[in-house]
């Protein structure tokens, strides 16, 4: 866990924990260690620094950057050069618009997850379920995040390869989804809890590239 703090002085405070963790319905335990870096002043700025001496060879790296990256800074270019896959969730950004614009120029040197694209997975089954009808979609209204929203229409466009128009209300959570004034049927399970969507991401090495048009 690599923490920046604001200040002026430089230094670097670290501590490691050893942590075990219960795997439910099975008779077994994963014993993990937990390095907290906090970062303060310059070395803030080079947080690879810090991270390549802790990494294991052969093994692949994840970074779960909470919050919105700051793009074109220094520490980011220097952690997607060390990871092999950049985690992101753009439901935590002020403007997912603007910051999938930033995000598109990373794809070349790490493969890259949202995971506000891992819990439109249900509804993209069903809007899928509705082809050959959905391609000729003029209008999708979401009721949910925006980000979400977004990338259910971004989705559309790439798939279909034309404009679809999109109508947002704001909702904690997509609640409802409607194709032309048509509501499409709910997924029987709506979304899943943040550890199992980035558990999910974490099984995956190589780059999305349907994530990536949409």
């Amino acid at each position: 866990m690599l923490i920046p703090e604001p200040g002026r002085r430089d230094a670097v405070a670290a501590s490691a924990a050893v942590r075990e963790f219960v795997l439910h319905g099975i008779d077994r335990e994963v014993v993990s260690e937990v390095i907290e870096v906090r970062l303060r002043g310059r070395p803030a700025e080079h947080p690879a620094s810090i991270v390549l001496p802790l990494l294991l060879s052969d093994l692949p790296v994840f970074c779960r950057w909470r919050g919105e990256p700051s793009w074109g800074s220094g520490a980011l270019q220097e952690i997607v050069t060390v990871v092999d896959r950049l985690v992101v969730d753009s439901s935590e950004w002020r403007s997912p618009g603007r910051g999938y614009g930033q995000l598109e120029r990373l794809f070349a040197s790490a493969a890259v997850s949202d995971l506000a694209y891992r819990r439109t997975l249900p509804w993209r089954q069903r809007l899928a379920e509705r082809w050959p009808g959905i391609r000729t979609i003029r209008t999708l209204q979401v009721t949910g995040p925006r980000a979400d929203a977004l990338l259910l229409a971004g989705w559309l466009r790439s798939r279909l390869r034309r404009e679809v128009a999109l109508r947002v209300r704001a909702a904690g959570e997509v609640t409802a989804v409607t194709v032309d004034g048509s509501p499409v049927e709910p997924p029987a399970v709506n979304g899943a809890g943040a550890s199992a969507l980035l558990s999910a991401e974490l099984d995956v090495l190589a780059r999305d590239r349907v994530y990536e048009a949409a």
